[in-house]
């Protein structure tokens, strides 16, 4: 069924993952590196109001935005938290034709006692540097990564809603601006952050969700981008993802580009296995698959409570198999925005197949959103307190 035999842990020991657990200094000494512009134009505390109680993903913003900007020779500089709005881009912008453009998602969550955290924010922080080295963009100091979300946060921070499963959606951006028609990395890069307060990312919580696997498209291809965030990665899953609507599935999976045969992950999500035997599988990073946060901290998780963890290849065939014969309990996906969701069907071209477990997903959710919340204890520091 799989090429593996004993249990792996390479995600525990990644350049990210070592990141990560790096120290920060606190907030208070970071905060101001992105002085603050205030919104005159800012929502009044009804129309605030008004957006809170009616949650959406992505589609209402706060009032403001921080920024910075990089010019070759020059460095990083401008550095501010501004008035939310529309942005002014010649026609000719390099990222317009050339896609040179990395992200980050990443959330700010409401405790009981009224702060706010945000979740390994230093992992955040190297990730975007790895997609910016990828891309061909400078890279952003880690600890001025961080500092923008806490000027940010601390500028808006009435806009973190305290529902349940509510956040402050942070995304975090880095494009060529320069205007220019040459293929050669920018003289000019603008960084963002703007940010969405936002309900859960399926509205149907922890109910499965349907998933067509595509044995047309691929997501990535080897020495490509797939490790990277970045908009062309997803701008390319979006026909599949059509197309596994059509076929009435919420979300599409996507194979190796090589064997055609291998899971690799969603659209984006990473996908993890359920044995019976209770070892917990998802496929190994390649290159060509995102390596996630989300992932990475589930994976400390279920090692800690003392499941066995194998990062592996894994072949449809095999999991179609294991469903079958009862081996595979449950399969589920993983990232920021959605956090974790069972899988209840798994449908292709030949096959169509339910899965009725999601025991451990929800252990798992339950236990990671816990620490996200501050009601579980945080034994691995990952929560940094924003304001």
């Amino acid at each position: 069924m799989s090429e593996a035999t004993t249990p792996t842990h390479d995600s525990l020991d990644t350049p990210l993952a070592r990141a990560a657990a790096l120290p920060l200094p606190a907030a208070d000494a970071l905060a101001g590196r992105f002085p603050l512009t205030p919104n005159p134009h800012a929502a009044t505390s009804a129309e605030r109001d008004r957006a809170l109680r009616d949650l959406h993903f992505g589609s209402a913003f706060t009032d403001h935005m921080a920024h910075a900007r990089w010019t070759r020779g020059a460095g990083w500089g401008d550095y501010g938290v501004v008035p939310f709005g529309d942005l002014s881009l010649s026609p000719g912008a390099a990222v317009l034709h050339y896609g040179q453009e990395v992200f980050e998602g990443i959330k700010a969550y409401r405790h009981e006692d009224g702060s706010v955290w945000t979740f390994r924010p230093r992992y955040n922080a190297a990730r975007l540097a790895a997609s910016a080295r990828r891309l061909a963009l400078p890279e952003l100091d880690q600890e001025d990564f961080v500092a923008s979300l806490v000027d940010l946060v601390r500028a808006d921070a009435a806009w973190v809603p305290s529902g349940e499963g509510e956040s402050l959606y942070l995304r975090p951006f880095a494009f060529a601006s320069e205007a220019f028609l040459g293929v050669h990395p920018a003289g000019v890069v603008d960084y963002y952050v703007i940010a969405s307060p936002a309900g859960a990312y399926f509205t149907h919580g922890l109910e499965p969700i349907s998933i067509w696997v595509t044995t047309e498209y691929h997501r990535a291809g080897r020495g490509g981008t797939g490790a990277a965030k970045t908009g062309g990665n997803y701008a390319s899953s979006l026909l599949p993802q059509s197309l596994a609507a059509d076929q009435g599935c919420d979300q599409v999976c996507f194979l190796d580009d090589v064997t055609q045969r291998n899971l690799e992950e969603l659209g984006g999500m990473n996908i993890m296995v359920v044995d019976a035997d209770g070892t917990v599988r998802t496929p190994r990073l390649t290159g060509t698959i995102l390596e996630g946060s989300t992932r990475s901290a589930i994976i400390r998780l279920l090692t800690d409570a003392g499941r066995t963890v194998v990062e592996e290849t894994i072949s449809l065939k095999g999991l179609l198999e294991g469903i079958g014969s009862g081996r595979v309990t449950e399969v589920f996906a993983c990232g920021t925005a959605a956090v974790v969701v069972p899988l209840g069907r798994l449908k292709g071209e030949g096959f169509d197949v339910g899965i009725d477990g999601n025991e451990v997903t929800h252990q798992i959710h339950d236990h990671l959103t816990g620490i996200q919340y501050g009601r579980r204890e945080d034994p691995h520091h990952w929560m940094y307190r924003l304001a």
